[in-house]
């Protein structure tokens, strides 16, 4: 038996299977797929496979772009700070930042691992770097509200962007922080097919070209996304 003659296709689904699934998956979040698809069960069931497909091919450049950022800023303060800038007066963080590198060093210590740089950065989250872009929030009493501007971003990490050195804080930030936002949407298993994802992808290109122009041109060699995009979200060939 060929693979394509072993292969059930959705269409040959009957009710209860279907009824089983969409069970398995939760009544509320498969009707956002049932009204997208203007009330078309197996059309949602086609649609929730490529959504989790094209999901699943974001993994890869999102990875990419969150671990170049981590290292490109790092390497950036270090420069200016020391292998220990997070433990150094001089950036200035705000009290949200320092609660998440405490939470690290606790978590890191629970686990067994030592407090030192290099595990430190590999453990802060995604969304604390791409804090560092931000204004800055406020500072543990009695200290004023963080600059970013002048302890963060003018001496040290408009460096981490050698691809765009025109570019300011404000600017890099936006992009980041978009992309965080469609990470964790992802992570979370929410919809994201009504979304420009075209654009997400050329976005996230851009930035990886601002740090790094080597990494940008392994994503477009290897990422998946253009192919999946170019493929109908009603197909019934969709593997995830």
């Amino acid at each position: 038996m060929s693979k394509d003659e072993g292969e059930v296709k959705i269409d040959q689904w009957d009710g209860p299977t279907l009824d089983a699934i969409e069970t398995a998956l939760s009544t509320d979040r498969f009707a956002k797929y049932v009204d997208a698809c203007g009330g078309n069960r197996k059309a949602a069931f086609r649609l929730y496979g490529w959504n989790t497909a094209i999901s699943a091919a974001f993994y890869g450049p999102l990875q990419t772009l969150e671990v170049t950022l981590r290292n490109a800023l790092n390497a950036s303060l270090s420069a200016r700070y020391g292998a220990t800038w997070y433990d150094a007066a001089g950036p200035g963080l705000d009290a949200h930042a320092l609660k998440k590198i405490d939470e690290s060093k606790r978590g890191l210590a629970k686990e067994g691992h030592p407090i030192d740089a290099p595990h430190m950065v590999a453990n802060l989250s995604f969304g604390f770097w791409v804090s560092l872009l931000g204004a800055g929030g406020r500072r543990q009493s009695p200290a004023p509200k963080a600059n970013y501007e002048m302890t963060l971003w003018r001496p040290a990490l408009r460096r981490a962007f050698p691809g765009a050195p025109k570019l300011n804080r404000k600017a890099a930030h936006s992009p980041f922080e978009h992309m965080r936002l469609l990470r964790n949407r992802i992570a979370h298993h929410e919809p994201v097919h009504a979304r420009r994802l075209d654009k997400d992808y050329e976005s996230i290109l851009k930035v990886l070209e601002w740090m790094s122009p080597e990494a940008r041109a392994w994503v477009e060699a290897s990422s998946r996304i253009p192919d999946l995009l170019a493929q109908f979200k009603d197909s019934e060939h969709v593997k995830f």
